[in-house]
C-alpha cells in the first residue's frame, strides 16, 4: 500500500485521517505541520516535519494531500497544493467509501470527498476541493478549484461555483446559480440569485 503525507495537522486533518483509513488505499506516513509541533501526535499519527522538509521527504514519499481546512480564505490550501505540485508529489483524490459519487461525475486531483457526501451525474469537481460531510452536489454542477462545500450544504443542478469559494454549512444554492471567484457564503444561507463581481 502506498504511503501518503498529510499537510496540516488541525481538526480537518482528523476528518481526513478517518476517510483515508476507511478508504484503505493509502497508509499514512506522517503529518507535516509547524516546526514547534514536530514529535506530537494527531490521533495515532506523528507530526514528522514542517513545510521546509517536504523536498527531502519527497525522496522517500511520492504521495501527499492538503489536510488544512478552509473557512475564510483558500490562500493556505492553494499555496500548499501548488507547493506539492512544484516538488512533484502525486496529489490523489480521496473519496470516502461512505459517500456516493456517480460514475458519470469527475473529481480532479487533490480533492477530498467526506463521509455521506453525494455527487450526482454530470458534475465536475476541480482540484484541491473539500466536499464535506453530507454535502449534496446535484447533477451537472461545476465546482472549480480550491473550493470548500461545507457540511450539509446543497448545490442544486446546473450551478457553477467558481474558484476559491467557501460555501457554508447547510447553505443552499438554487438550480443554475453562478457564484463568482473568492466568495464566502455563510452557514444557513439560501442563494436564489447569482453572486457575481
Amino acid at each position: 500500500m502506498n504511503k501518503i503525507l498529510l499537510i496540516g495537522g488541525g481538526g480537518h486533518c482528523k476528518s481526513i485521517i478517518d476517510v483515508i483509513e476507511q478508504e484503505n488505499k493509502f497508509s499514512i506516513a506522517g503529518i507535516i505541520d509547524r516546526k514547534d509541533l514536530i514529535g506530537e501526535n494527531v490521533l495515532d499519527y506523528k507530526i514528522i516535519g514542517s513545510d521546509d522538509d517536504l523536498v527531502k521527504l519527497r525522496e522517500k514519499y511520492s504521495y501527499a494531500i492538503v489536510s488544512v481546512g478552509q473557512i475564510k480564505t483558500s490562500i493556505v490550501r492553494s499555496r500548499l497544493f501548488k507547493l506539492l505540485k512544484e516538488i512533484d508529489y502525486k496529489v490523489p483524490t480521496i473519496i470516502s467509501p461512505f459517500s456516493y459519487v456517480s460514475k458519470y461525475s469527475f473529481i480532479d486531483e487533490g480533492s477530498v470527498v467526506m463521509h455521506h457526501a453525494l455527487i450526482n451525474a454530470g458534475s465536475r469537481i476541480g482540484k484541491n476541493c473539500i466536499i464535506n460531510t453530507k454535502a449534496l452536489i446535484e447533477h451537472d454542477v461545476s465546482i472549480e478549484d480550491n473550493c470548500h462545500i461545507s457540511t450539509g450544504a446543497t448545490i442544486n443542478g446546473g450551478s457553477i461555483i467558481k474558484k476559491n469559494t467557501f460555501f457554508g454549512s447547510h447553505s443552499m444554492a438554487r438550480e443554475n446559480i453562478i457564484i463568482d471567484n473568492n466568495k464566502i457564503v455563510g452557514a444557513g444561507k439560501n442563494i436564489m440569485n447569482n453572486l457575481l463581481d
